[in-house]
């Protein structure tokens, strides 16, 4: 059993369901409107957790009835909430538009902006312990950075799904293990082409998992040759979600090496697209090995 450590955000996702994206200016009839759980450090955590990894989240949540909800389902799905505290701002939220198993985001960060180095040195118990630490970017860049560098000094690997993408500094660029972003984060990331990809995992061998949508996932061996793994077919309903169940996924199987992480983490995220919702979709391992059983 994989330990796992998220450092990350817990949003409540508020999903509007319309028939087409609303232009500027322009107002439409939707079809439907729920709330579920969110934020991608807690979609990661309950990804990992529900594919048998013991998962602990670092992160915050406001004083209100969505922190409470938000907690309470980490609790639920086995996820360790010692170290998700309250903040003095209302717990984050995501307004989902989704179209056609398509989607539009706005995060409005509320809890998560107080995520701070302190709160990472308060949970160096675990860190001690993980097998894997994973992160994103929709806590504060420094707080990222504090997680990365206590990572190091314990020798384990970090993870960063650099997602919403911003340019990395070369500190934290260098702390990290993996680098998870789809090709548009990339270049941000590494503020080059989108087109030279390919160059740059060459240049970073095993240090960069680039994630291609229903196409798969690319990153270079340790000879720099470039591998590609191929995604798996299935009848998409909704891709939210579909990049957390890819790094729970990725971090949960770490262990296993990057080839086979790789190929289990893009059979969870073409199984979390096969069902609504960010979380709703995410797989069990028994889910997980029965799907992969029919895929050889």
């Amino acid at each position: 059993m994989a330990r796992v450590v998220v450092v990350g955000s817990i949003n409540m996702d508020m999903v509007v369901v319309t028939n087409t994206f609303p232009r500027l200016g322009e107002t439409l009839f939707g079809t439907g409107f729920s709330t579920s759980p969110g934020g991608k450090g807690a979609n990661q955590a309950v990804a990992a957790a529900r594919l048998g990894a013991q998962v602990t989240m670092v992160g915050r949540v406001g004083a209100d009835a969505f922190g409470a909800e938000m907690k309470a389902t980490l609790v639920r799905e086995g996820v360790d909430v010692r170290y998700v505290t309250t903040a003095r701002q209302a717990t984050g939220i995501a307004s989902i538009t989704l179209t056609g198993g398509d989607n539009a985001i706005v995060v409005v960060p509320g809890a998560n902006s107080e995520l701070s180095p302190e709160d990472i040195d308060r949970a160096a118990d675990v860190f001690e312990q993980a097998d894997v630490v994973l992160a994103q970017l929709e806590v504060p860049y420094e707080t990222v950075l504090h997680a990365a560098r206590r990572a190091r000094a314990l020798n384990k690997p970090f993870f960063l799904n650099p997602a919403p993408a911003v340019s990395l500094s070369d500190e934290l660029l260098d702390l990290v293990t993996l680098l998870t972003p789809n090709q548009h984060e990339l270049a941000t990331a590494l503020q080059t082409r989108e087109e030279a990809w390919a160059d740059e995992l060459a240049r970073r061998p095993g240090q960069i998992a680039m994630t291609r949508g229903k196409e798969g996932v690319s990153y270079a061996d340790m000879d720099g040759k470039l591998v590609h793994k191929a995604g798996f077919k299935v009848d998409a309903v909704d891709t939210t979600g579909a990049g957390d169940t890819f790094n729970g996924a990725l971090a949960a199987f770490w262990s296993l090496g990057i080839d086979e992480a790789v190929r289990r983490a893009n059979a969870a995220a073409a199984l979390s697209v096969t069902r609504a919702g960010a979380q709703g979709g995410m797989p069990t391992l028994a889910e997980l090995d029965t799907f992969l059983e029919t895929q050889s």
